[in-house]
């Protein structure tokens, strides 16, 4: 049953804590996050996120500024992937810095809360670099999905 580890890997209240983690990130920056959940996969992890990112069309985003955060549960793994448009603006450490911030709180089993901090690091950064701008919108759902 892949779907109930999935879904045994957050409580709803803790997905709405993210859903209203990546709200607050996106209340400065024309950025867009989505965290993605599956249980497994067989394919490298990068190149899953990568496709993904894509299913999502989070590719489509006007400043091409989209970040996933994707997590294999069973594989105890995830990946951070931004659009071209953030890689080339952001310190080459961001990425990596953003990654220790949620290992942190996932190996103290903190999963919920390792995502939000992400998140809420990921936002800080796209503000410098992607000011919200008075004609922005929302362009992604903000909700958890799931594979």
């Amino acid at each position: 049953m892949p779907e109930s580890k999935v879904e045994a890997f957050l409580t709803q209240e803790e997905e709405q804590d993210i859903v209203d983690a990546i709200r607050q990130a996106e209340k400065n920056t024309s950025g867009e996050i989505r965290v993605h959940i599956e249980h497994h996969t067989d394919a490298d992890h990068y190149e899953r996120a990568q496709e993904v990112f894509h299913e999502l069309e989070m590719d489509k985003t006007r400043d091409a500024n989209g970040v996933l955060i994707y997590i294999a549960v069973l594989d105890r793994t995830f990946v951070i992937y931004g659009d071209r448009g953030i890689n080339e603006v952001v310190p080459k450490t961001f990425w990596n810095d953003t990654k220790e911030v949620i290992q942190t709180y996932f190996k103290q089993g903190q999963f919920k809360q390792g995502i939000v901090e992400g998140i809420l690091k990921a936002g800080e950064e796209l503000k410098g670099h992607f000011p919200i701008k008075s004609d922005d919108t929302n362009e992604l759902s903000n909700e958890v999905s799931k594979g």
